[in-house]
């Protein structure tokens, strides 16, 4: 401790309670339950030793060891069921990773919870949460966040781009009122159990094929209409749609988006996309850079932006889930997905193939 110590704080000293601030590392060792008398002694020695006196003249006392059942573990789980047991006035255990506050009509997020950087499970169901703060990406270790039963309206673009990314495995979002998620909710890459029942969606994520590590998907009692085009890329085992407004399905009734012949932007569009050619905000406006993130895929394996022909198709969920929960009560486990063409002779090619098939 020569020359290290930063600051001691002793105003509750004869409480037997003491805070040494160091500099090297920059950590608070926290002093309590001691007697008085001997931690001002420790002070004192602590004190010398910091200006270099000779460890023979410190007044130490000689140490006894502790007992087992006199040694504090550091608290590793707290879990909170009611309001009147969450705490104001005393602070969380910074050795925290796993923290439940549940039915405490919590109506944001507590700072202080943000601040429980081991923190690997975090449990906030029931509360009437609205909002959900940006610094919650600054939870590095943060693996399990359950937000079911609360108020919130939205989940931020911020937190996907945040270091959840690579922690983030499972997100229970359900029984909110969520009606869409950002294009950026699919670089959550680590995603394996994801729940968004009884909201408001009126559609999933453009690019939802990218999160290859989900395994579990239920979004059941939602508004969903169909499905999106890469939806075909999840490889689940178990998957709930049930209780969706989904539309009845007709490749004859094409939505055409179509122009011709097409725009300059929409063949440079196409071209940056299927040539894998490098682009970024310091190249291109930044809207641009969002288009061509959402870029559509035509059966073809081409790349279409604003220009398509859009239709949707009846597709078995079986094909993506090994488990299904049936999408109604008439026991169907299909559902409508959306395909794109990046031309009429793309899509002409696809109706051949339908209408033999159909007969």
């Amino acid at each position: 401790v020569q020359e290290n110590i930063e600051r001691f704080f002793t105003r509750f000293v004869e409480e037997g309670k003491a805070t040494v601030r160091l500099r090297e590392p920059a950590v608070d060792v926290c002093l309590s339950k001691a007697n008085a008398s001997n931690l001002k002694n420790f002070l004192s020695a602590v004190r010398l030793a910091h200006q270099g006196t000779d460890i023979g003249a410190l007044p130490l006392s000689t140490l006894v060891p502790a007992k087992t059942s006199e040694v504090e573990k550091p608290k590793t789980k707290m879990i909170i069921t009611s309001k009147r047991d969450y705490p104001l006035t005393k602070s969380f255990p910074y050795s925290l990773e796993h923290l439940q506050a549940s039915y405490c009509k919590l109506a944001r997020i507590d700072m202080r919870v943000l601040c429980l950087k081991k923190l690997r499970k975090l449990d906030l169901s029931h509360n009437h949460i609205k909002v959900l703060p940006a610094t919650i990406g600054d939870l590095t270790c943060l693996q399990e966040l359950n937000l079911h039963d609360n108020h919130l309206e939205s989940f931020s673009g911020a937190l996907c781009n945040s270091t959840l990314q690579k922690s983030l495995q499972f997100l229970d979002l359900s029984q909110n009122k969520i009606k869409a998620l950002p294009i950026q909710f699919c670089q959550l890459r680590e995603l394996v159990n994801l729940k968004l029942d009884d909201n408001e969606l009126i559609r999933l994520p453009f690019k939802i094929g990218q999160l290859d590590h989900l395994r579990f998907l239920s979004a059941a009692r939602n508004k969903l209409p169909f499905l999106p085009s890469d939806f075909r890329k999840l490889c689940l085992e178990n998957l709930d749609l049930f209780g969706n407004p989904f539309e009845q399905p007709n490749p004859l009734v094409p939505n055409i988006q179509l122009k011709i012949p097409l725009t300059l932007l929409e063949c440079a569009a196409r071209a940056t996309v299927n040539h894998r050619i490098p682009y970024g905000c310091h190249l291109l406006p930044s809207h641009l850079c969002e288009d061509l993130e959402v870029a559509k895929t035509c059966q073809c394996g081409s790349a279409c932006l604003s220009s398509f022909i859009q239709i949707t198709v009846t597709m078995n969920l079986h094909h993506v889930a090994h488990t299904v929960v049936l999408v109604d009560n008439m026991g169907s486990t299909e559902a409508p997905i959306i395909c794109y063409f990046c031309s009429l002779d793309c899509y002409s090619q696809f109706l051949d193939r339908y209408l033999q098939s159909n007969g």
